[in-house]
Formats: C-alpha cells, structure tokens, sequence
C-alpha cells in the first residue's frame, strides 16, 4: 500500500518534468498601411466652424508630409451674438465677419507605436504656411457683403496633437486638436469697431476623413 502511494505521489513529477518549456509568442509585426492619404476635415472650435482638405504621404512608418488648406470663420472674444425678433443676427460693436484661408505644409510624428495597438495611431504634428484673410461688412447680408470684401494677407502655422483610428487599410479616421496661429504682413483685421487685430489665434477640434491609397 506504501508503495502505491509513493507511486502516485511521484507520477505528476515525471509528466511535470517531461513537458517542454514553452517559448514565448513572437511580437506581431506592425501593420503596414498605404503611403498617400487623402480627405477633408470638419473643424470645429472657439472661432467658429470650418472645412479644409488635406494631402498626406508617409516617408517612413513615423514621420510622414502633408500639405492642407482650410476655410474658417474668425471670431473676437468680445462678440456676443443673439438673434431679434425676425431671426437677424445682431452683435454689438461688429464691423466685419473674418474668414482665414490658411495653407500649411508640414511634418507629422508618430508616437507609441511600440507601445499601443495600430488600432489606435496617436501623433504630433506641425505645418507652417501663407494665410489669406477675408473682411465683410457685417452690416450687409452674407452672400451679399462678399461684394464689399477685403483682403488681407498673412503667414502663420499650427501644432496639433491627434490619432488615427481603426484597422482599415482603405478607409481614414481621424481625430485631433488644433491651435492656430496668424500674423498679418499687411493691415490687419476689424472684428469690432475700433478694434485692429494684427495677429489671431484659434483653437479647433478636427474630424479628419478619408482614404489611404
């Protein structure tokens, strides 16, 4: 009886000291997505809403080029808008509505990539550029103070910091926040009357969509 219970006791040993030490899984390489991307960009911030498209190629897995130009409202911090009785806009002291066409070239940086899935591509990124601005009468009606309108020139740039998401070796989604910066070469702008502004800066939420190719 002693002798099948020292049997039984040593049995799991020699199944346990049998087995192979396993070998670690190997790290999945990083996937490879397309070089060139393309899109638009829905902007989003302090200074109003904005459009912009944008052109993208990637030299190496971390650091790729662009190049974008965007459309948005410019807006003081002074402003308060409300609306009378017919549903007109009315801000006090306004003299003219401010539209930047900024166009930036610039670097993007990917970060963590070791350390987070590609499903999720954070970066930074920076582009520096010539901004166009564009002055109408507030007073007049929209489309119809563009015949009024005023340019001005400026060059400025912007830092971001932002992600791409998804797996999606076609499709482009992404998310990133913006600040702006403009300092006009010329005269510079009047959001309010009396009020002159030489440089503007501006904060925008950016939704990037498009596709990789």
């Amino acid at each position: 009886m002693k002798r099948l219970l020292f049997i039984l006791l040593i049995l799991p040993a020699f199944f346990l000291y049998g087995q192979r030490i396993g070998k670690l899984a190997p790290e999945k390489p990083p996937m490879e997505f397309p070089n060139n991307a393309w899109g638009a960009n829905l902007m989003f911030g302090d200074g109003g809403f904005g459009i912009g498209t944008f052109l993208r190629k990637s030299f190496s897995p971390k650091v790729s080029g662009f190049i974008d130009v965007s459309f948005a409202e410019s807006k003081n911090a002074r402003e308060f808008e409300y609306f009378d009785y017919y549903g007109r806009s009315i801000v006090v002291g306004k003299e003219n509505r401010v539209f930047l066409i900024p166009l930036n070239v610039g670097i993007r940086y990917r970060i963590f990539e070791k350390e987070l899935s590609d499903n999720l591509r954070p970066y930074f990124s920076a582009g520096v550029g010539p901004t166009l601005g564009i002055s109408t009468p507030f007073k007049e009606e929209f489309f119809k103070s563009f015949n009024s309108a005023k340019f001005h020139f400026a060059v400025g740039g912007y830092v971001s910091f932002g992600a791409d998401f998804g797996l999606s070796k076609s499709n482009l989604l992404g998310l990133n926040m913006r600040y702006y910066y403009s300092r006009f070469i010329s005269e510079g702008v009047e959001h309010m009357t009396g009020s002159v502004k030489n440089e503007i800066g501006a904060f925008y939420i950016t939704l990037s969509i498009g596709m990789m190719y």
